[in-house]
């Protein structure tokens, strides 16, 4: 199996490394949305973070908070886009999350997909439900 963020990871390949510890190591997105741009990823390869180990979640997103921080005093950013897709939109199937500088009329709008409506107020209280459900069954 090759994976291109293992091979960042393990040193097989280059990039613009900004940290790497025990649990995690960033770089800049070779194709970013702004100057700036970092991907934080778990050491360990997993595809998704359904695949994540309980015990490493914490450690990833306490990284992916530094990460945030420090992008913000490093580009004079006013804040920060945090994301991260499970399979669909996924380029590389192994875990990474996406610290984009933002700054208001940057000309990123939103979300980049067209939003949509609940019918009624009734068919969001039934998708809440369906969700709850879910999650006390897990």
């Amino acid at each position: 199996m090759s994976c291109v963020f293992c091979d960042i990871v393990d040193g097989r390949a280059t990039a613009a490394h900004v940290m790497s510890d025990a649990h995690a190591v960033a770089f800049l997105d070779k194709t970013p949305l702004f100057h700036g741009h970092v991907l934080v990823v778990p050491r360990q390869h997993v595809e998704t973070l359904h695949d994540l180990e309980l015990s490493e979640v914490g450690p990833l997103f306490e990284r992916v908070q530094r990460v945030a921080r420090a992008v913000v005093a490093a580009t004079g950013a006013e804040g920060t886009f945090v994301a991260m897709n499970n399979k669909v939109s996924q380029s590389v199937a192994h875990l990474h999350v996406h610290v984009v500088p933002r700054k208001k009329k940057d000309g990123l709008r939103g979300f980049f997909w067209p939003r949509t409506k609940y019918a009624s107020p009734e068919q969001m209280q039934e998708t809440a439900g369906a969700i709850a459900r879910a999650l006390s069954a897990t």
